[in-house]
């Protein structure tokens, strides 16, 4: 059920908005075109039990940023 789904996401996210959110994001981002969108998300949310979604996305911003080096003058 997705309930339990839900609440196993919830293990890693304490924010509910938080969870909607990520949920939402990362679904449009991972549907194929020929598939069910309530199987995406239940594949979605099922990553989130396993993985933390927000230490992802920190990650990412982290690496994507270029690091800016001062040179004296």
């Amino acid at each position: 059920m997705r309930s339990d789904l839900v609440f196993g996401a919830l293990s890693h996210v304490s924010n509910r908005y938080q969870l909607c959110q990520l949920a939402s994001k990362a679904t449009r981002k991972l549907h194929k075109p020929n598939t069910r969108l309530q199987d995406t998300t239940n594949d979605v949310l099922c990553r989130f039990h396993v993985t933390n979604p927000g230490q992802a996305i920190l990650q990412q911003t982290q690496t994507s940023q270029p690091i800016e080096r001062r040179r004296a003058a």
